[in-house]
């Protein structure tokens, strides 16, 4: 079974950040981080090169496939700031519908600023990301 490339690392989160080119991207990335260590109470991490993560959990899929990921985080790329979330599926819609602009695949959501989004939803799921995600680890199970 191949391996998970997105580990937790010991890169430096605030070296991470200082490397994104775009200013605005940049001041985005440590309000996110601010926001996303306040509500969860955890120590950000990076995971793999480009991932800012914070708690962890463990999954294994029906497939066998099994890892370890973060279980809220976000990335500052330079299309989007890409939202890493695990949302019950009974709620992610309605969040999605409050959240603002953006856009949104199976696992993540993309936005282009913060100002785009309503603050006090994002806080929202990132709760309700760190509670779905903790009752899916299968370490505690």
């Amino acid at each position: 079974m191949a391996n998970n490339k997105t580990i937790e690392t010991t890169q430096s989160v605030n070296d991470f950040l200082n490397l994104v080119a775009d200013e605005n991207k940049r001041a985005d990335g440590y309000h996110l981080l601010e926001i996303m260590q306040n509500q969860t109470g955890l120590e950000a991490r990076m995971w793999g090169p480009s991932i800012i993560g914070f708690g962890s959990y463990h999954y294994k899929y029906a497939s066998g496939h099994e890892g370890d990921a973060p279980l809220v985080g976000f990335s500052p790329r330079k299309d989007a700031i890409s939202l890493y979330t695990a949302l019950d599926p009974a709620k992610r819609d309605d969040l999605l519908q409050r959240l603002g602009k953006h856009k949104a695949g199976k696992g993540c959501i993309y936005i282009k600023k913060l100002s785009d989004v309503n603050l006090d939803v994002l806080m929202e799921m990132i709760d309700e990301s760190v509670s779905f995600s903790r009752s899916q680890d299968v370490s505690s199970q």
